[in-house]
């Protein structure tokens, strides 16, 4: 079994605060794994939607989640403040692959990393259709 690299805080364009809750610690006393397929899902969804990038209501497109993984390593609880890290590894012609980190507050090293692939398809017919311009430059900007 390969041991995945930590990547430093400093590697990602885009940071926030994510707020743990109760509700996301396990029986053994800290965050759950499926929570932390959540805070991806938010720090990605929350930069395109405040960045004006992509309208999920009424756009032509939608992003869809075509594959996911994820590096655990240290644990988090509640209450412990969180910060989600964004970067974009790669910019295709319909997909996308976002890389997050999962950071304690103000610490360099996370306790979690993984990656999505948004395949971008038409909200019609579920075909892939090219990045719309202004996702396309938002996106550069987390490269």
């Amino acid at each position: 079994m390969t041991v995945a690299e930590k990547t430093s805080r400093s590697a990602y364009r885009h940071i926030r605060p994510l707020q743990t809750r109760w509700a996301d610690n396990d029986i053994y006393g800290h965050i759950n794994n499926v929570a932390y397929y959540g805070f991806f899902d938010t720090i990605v969804n929350e930069y395109l939607i405040r960045t004006d990038a992509l309208d999920i209501h009424d756009g032509a497109v939608i992003g869809l989640v075509v594959e996911t993984h994820c590096n655990y390593f240290a644990p988090a609880a509640f209450p412990d403040q969180l910060e989600g890290a964004l970067r974009v590894a790669h910019l295709g012609n319909s997909s996308v692959r976002y890389e997050i980190g999962i950071f304690k507050k103000g610490e360099d090293a996370p306790v979690a990393e993984g990656h999505f692939v948004h395949v971008y398809v038409d909200r019609a017919s579920r075909k892939p259709a090219p990045l719309p311009a202004a996702l396309r430059a938002v996106l550069l900007g987390l490269t």
